[in-house]
C-alpha cells in the first residue's frame, strides 16, 4: 500500500511564487534577458507584438505550482532543508537541465541559450527544494 501524501499548500504556494519571481529577475535586462533575446532571435517589439502576456504570466504560474506539487509529493512532508534542496537541485539540474541538454543538442540550440534556461530551471527547483524542505 503506498505511502500517504500529505501537502503544505502555504509552503507550495511560496515555492511557487518564488520561483515565479526568480524566473522574472533571471530574464530581465539585469541579469540574463537581452542574451536570452539574442539567442531566441527576439526583439522589445517582436515579444510585445507575439502573444498575450497575461496567458503567458497566468499559464507560466499554474505551471510552476504544478511543479511544486510534483516536487513536494517527491521530497516527502518530513523532509529536511538540506534534503529538500539537495532534492530540488537533483531535479533541477539533473533531470530537467539535462532533458534540456537533449533537446537542444539535437536542435542544434546554442550552449549560451542552454546554459540560460537550463540554469534557470536548476535554481529554481533548488529554490523550491529548499523552502519545501524547510517549511514544516
Amino acid at each position: 500500500m503506498p505511502a500517504e501524501i500529505s501537502f503544505n499548500y502555504l509552503a507550495i504556494l511560496a515555492a511557487t511564487v518564488s520561483t515565479f519571481v526568480l524566473g522574472g529577475l533571471w530574464y530581465s535586462p539585469a541579469l540574463f534577458g537581452r542574451a536570452w533575446m539574442k539567442e531566441m532571435g527576439f526583439t522589445d517589439e517582436s515579444l510585445k507584438a507575439k502573444g498575450n502576456l497575461g496567458l503567458i504570466m497566468g499559464g507560466s504560474f499554474v505551471l510552476e505550482l504544478i511543479m511544486a506539487f510534483n516536487l513536494a509529493a517527491f521530497i516527502g512532508a518530513k523532509a529536511s532543508l538540506s534534503f529538500g534542496l539537495f532534492a530540488g537541485a537533483a531535479a533541477g539540474f539533473g533531470w530537467v537541465a539535462l532533458a534540456f541538454g537533449v533537446t537542444y543538442l539535437f536542435e542544434r540550440k546554442s550552449r549560451c541559450l542552454f546554459f540560460i534556461n537550463a540554469g534557470y530551471h536548476g535554481v529554481a527547483f533548488s529554490l523550491m527544494g529548499a523552502i519545501l524542505g524547510a517549511w514544516h
